[in-house]
């Protein structure tokens, strides 16, 4: 029995899917080995749709269809927290809605976890005013964000903060400051080394970031961007413009490094997350290797392919476990 620290693979499977189509989603992971996936953009029959815009019927069918490719969902990928703090025009598209009125979305999210049988729930710090110092806004930001962990929490839920450009908590500093005021049990943050390297920080400054965020880290996304900038100044990130999204080993995020520095928190971040119910430490790809932007992004059935070799070499350097299906996964299946 292996005694390395173990991880549990997964992925965005819309990713994956040229159409989006659950059976093209599940079809590629499935072959891939996989058996989670994170559920964000999905069409079960009647178009593409965000996993928040499904109906009870289409929950019902996809989880049939999960049950004939053996497949799990490790997260709810919601686009939570996407949202302006402040009613006032920024030159940004980002919507406003009241916060009691946006709470009805969370719980919306729990509804739908729970119809999943995940315990995890991704979202975001929301959209502070473009151009202004996302510090002052940090104050509201946690409010806000201490009532939706509360939300989850009663739901016997957790969510994840994911740390990404043009938000609150767009750099670990600020996800750490969150997460500190929050201080809940219901929230953890989501490290993701591409979300702050495409800022213009360097490898170094992208391992200091993980660094102040790995006290509060809950899982991680797994991609990767090579920035060809000379000049990398910090600051706002047009974020559809974003083009160079690459495989875990290739990029500027120095997932080496900081895998091998996780490796050694896997244990005790294990106990933790068992007792809330969640499977164990999640490896969430998200690779982008074909393009990405504000609520998404694409790498193909290939690209996907390729993003979790990379991820695997990483990984069987580094020291950390993981499994992927194999005949025996087949033979339980059949009953054999």
């Amino acid at each position: 029995m292996s005694t390395k620290p173990r991880v549990i693979l997964s992925g965005f499977a819309d990713e994956a899917a040229n159409n989006k189509t659950a059976v093209e989603q599940f079809a590629a992971f499935a072959a891939l080995g996989l058996q989670y996936y994170s559920l964000r953009f999905i069409d079960v029959g009647n178009g593409i749709k965000n996993v928040m815009e499904l109906t009870k019927a289409e929950v019902t069918k996809l989880r049939h269809t999960e049950d004939e490719y053996g497949m799990n969902v490790a997260s709810i990928g919601s686009p939570i927290g996407k949202v302006k703090l402040l009613d006032q025009e920024d030159g940004t598209k980002n919507r406003f809605v009241p916060f009691k009125k946006y709470l009805d979305d969370v719980k919306k999210a729990c509804e739908l976890a729970h119809a999943f049988e995940t315990k995890l729930i991704r979202g975001f710090s929301f959209y502070h005013p473009k151009g202004a110092d996302p510090w002052e806004f940090v104050p509201q930001a946690a409010e806000q964000l201490a009532q939706i962990a509360e939300t989850c929490h009663r739901s016997d839920l957790t969510f994840g903060l994911e740390v990404e450009a043009n938000l609150v908590g767009q750099n670990g500093q600020l996800v750490a400051e969150l997460h500190r005021r929050v201080n809940h049990p219901a929230l953890v943050t989501i490290f993701d080394g591409a979300n702050i390297v495409c800022q213009g920080y360097d490898t170094m400054a992208t391992f200091e970031q993980y660094q102040v965020m790995k006290p509060s880290i809950g899982w991680m996304h797994i991609k990767d961007y090579l920035d060809p900038r000379v000049d990398k100044p910090i600051g706002h990130v047009e974020e559809d413009a974003l083009s160079h999204f690459v495989p875990c080993d290739q990029g500027d995020s120095g997932h080496v490094q900081i895998l091998t520095d996780f490796a050694r928190e896997i244990p005790t971040l294990e106990k933790m997350l068992t007792k809330r119910g969640i499977p164990g430490v999640i490896l969430d790809l998200e690779p982008h290797l074909k393009g990405g932007g504000q609520y998404g992004g694409f790498s193909g059935p290939d690209g996907m392919a390729i993003a979790l070799k990379a991820l695997q070499r990483v990984l069987d350097f580094v020291g950390i476990d993981y499994h992927l299906r194999d005949f025996d996964d087949i033979k339980a299946a059949r009953g054999f």
